[in-house]
């Protein structure tokens, strides 16, 4: 495995302090690996091994810790003394009520503490009060197409090439790179998607109708990079299936998605109104390689992944990223980070004058001068009038 510089440079600061990291991302994106690394690091430190405490809750090794009470008994036979310890839990949500045993290792203990965990709501409700304000988190990400190609020491251009058609396929998930064909990418992704769907949403949620869960799961997966509502959901599945779903249903079993990750919710904003545009949603999946194993005998819609790939990117680069709302359009995304705020269109390629038309043109409302893009497979420059052209293989070796 490579080493995952873009995470570790941003948690490296944090090592020695008191606040709790907290690693967040979806199931076997490589956050136990980042654990593994920041482990190497501190022994390079020269921090004793037995100060050092590791605890992988997915194993059934630590099956018997189930509470908070568990955890801290455990723990307190660790630390024999004042020295620093270094704690590290993966799969933190797995253990009830961890906050209050995180919390008083904080208060009691010297020691710097990391946790993950799949759940994006890990550090919302009740019990998270009791970290309130005590940690930095960090989200991570399957691997981009610049980790792949540094993962495979890809330099050559063709090979760029299949590697990312590869990539667009299969996605980033970081295991499947030690797989040999495609029946063992297809059954390890396949695993992966059914734990995600029944650990972290159907058990944690506690779903009865399983049937409108999944049909609800398989159209969102299979229908990527598309403007959502409820209203359109629910007239989808009454045109369909001649079935009515009520809105509440549908909003939560799509939050119920986002928690577990296995989405991400792209809000629209009003570019001219500069505001929020509540109940219209985009989804992009946070792994194409869901999409892959989902899409059987049906034909991908290239541009559709192309845009998944490019927010994917933007996000593992630390943007927010919002879907631009015009008056007779739309703007694929805003992306902002700090002071820096990029517009991007994205498209498969520029097939003819039409299509540079639309996309080139989808700017000219837009009256600031922040860089404006347009990304696509193409391998000219189609670059004019201040908008920058980019192909995408080129602009994801960027950063």
């Amino acid at each position: 495995m490579i080493i995952r510089e873009k995470y570790l440079s941003k948690i490296r600061p944090f090592y020695d302090q008191d606040l709790i990291k907290v690693i967040m991302g979806i199931r076997r994106c490589g956050k136990s690996i980042i654990l593994l690394q920041i482990i190497d690091e501190l022994k390079q430190k020269g921090i004793p091994e037995a100060q050092i405490i590791y605890i992988n809750f997915e194993y059934e090794d630590y099956a018997f810790i189930k509470n908070d009470m568990d955890l801290h008994n455990y723990i307190k036979e660790k630390i024999v003394n004042k020295d620093k310890y270094y704690l590290l839990f993966d799969e933190i949500q797995n253990v009830e009520n961890w906050e209050k045993a995180i919390n008083s290792f904080k208060a009691s203990k010297n020691v710097s503490i990391f946790i993950t965990g799949s759940n994006s709501d890990l550090l919302s409700g009740d019990l998270a009060t009791h970290i309130a304000g005590r940690y930095v988190s960090f989200r991570t990400y399957p691997f981009t197409f610049k980790e792949v190609c540094e993962l495979k020491n890809v330099t050559d251009k063709r090979d760029r090439e299949e590697v990312f058609d590869d990539y667009m396929t299969w996605g980033g998930m970081p295991q499947r790179f030690i797989l040999t064909d495609e029946i063992q990418t297809r059954t390890y992704l396949s695993d992966i998607y059914n734990s995600i769907l029944v650990k972290d949403i159907i058990t944690r949620f506690n779903i009865k109708d399983l049937d409108l869960f999944n049909r609800i799961v398989e159209y969102i997966v299979t229908t990527l990079s598309q403007n959502f509502s409820a209203e359109s959901l629910s007239n989808y599945f009454a045109n369909k299936d001649d079935r009515e779903v009520s809105k509440v249903t549908l909003y939560n079993y799509l939050e119920y998605m986002s928690k577990a990750m296995v989405i991400n919710k792209a809000d629209r904003y009003d570019v001219r109104g500069k505001r929020i545009l509540n109940g219209k949603y985009k989804y992009y999946l946070t792994d194409l390689g869901f999409g892959q194993i989902m899409n059987v005998g049906k034909r991908p819609q290239l541009g559709a992944y192309l845009e998944n790939v490019v927010y994917n990117e933007l996000l593992a680069r630390g943007y927010d990223v919002k879907v631009g709302n015009l008056e007779n359009g739309e703007i694929d995304f805003i992306a902002t980070r700090f002071k820096e705020k990029i517009y991007i269109q994205v498209a498969y390629i520029l097939a003819d004058d039409s299509v540079v038309d639309r996309e080139f043109g989808a700017f000219k409302n837009i009256e600031d001068n922040y860089p404006k893009y347009v990304i696509t497979m193409d391998k000219f420059d189609f670059s004019q009038n201040g908008i920058i052209h980019k192909n995408i293989i080129d602009w994801l070796l960027e950063e």
